[in-house]
């Protein structure tokens, strides 16, 4: 497997909000998008542009967002770093909520290495 594509933090937050708004809904909105990260309709399409210029992403004919495979990829990248980095935190006593927000701020910056071990540690302790 080659290296993973290098798209922005925001570009990663706005992917990982799609994916959890399909898998919830089974559609994408840019209002709901808007609404799941607490930012502007005009941040959510100056954001879609942006990843659609990039291939991550298109607005089929119903005005819904779909995710292409790249963008697929950076999300599921990013919802699992999410989800194991949460799930050891609570492991370890973090508040639920805490855990989540933390989670979100350390799971761009993690190097592949490191949430691999990180990753193999967790399941290791019955963390995730």
């Amino acid at each position: 497997m080659g290296p993973e594509p290098k798209v922005r933090e925001s570009a990663e937050d706005y992917l990982e909000a799609m994916l959890m708004l399909k898998q919830e809904r089974g559609y994408v909105r840019a209002v709901d998008v808007a609404n799941h990260l607490g930012v502007t309709k005009p941040s959510v399409s100056y954001a879609t542009k942006r990843l659609k210029e990039e291939g991550h992403l298109y607005v089929d004919e119903y005005g819904m967002i779909q995710l292409t495979d790249s963008g697929l990829a950076i999300a599921k990248r990013i919802y699992e770093r999410h989800t194991v980095l949460a799930g050891l935190f609570e492991s370890l006593g973090v508040s639920p909520e805490v855990a989540l927000e933390d989670a979100c701020k350390v799971e761009h910056d993690l190097s592949e290495e490191t949430f691999a071990a990180i990753k193999k540690h967790a399941k290791e302790k019955g963390a995730i």
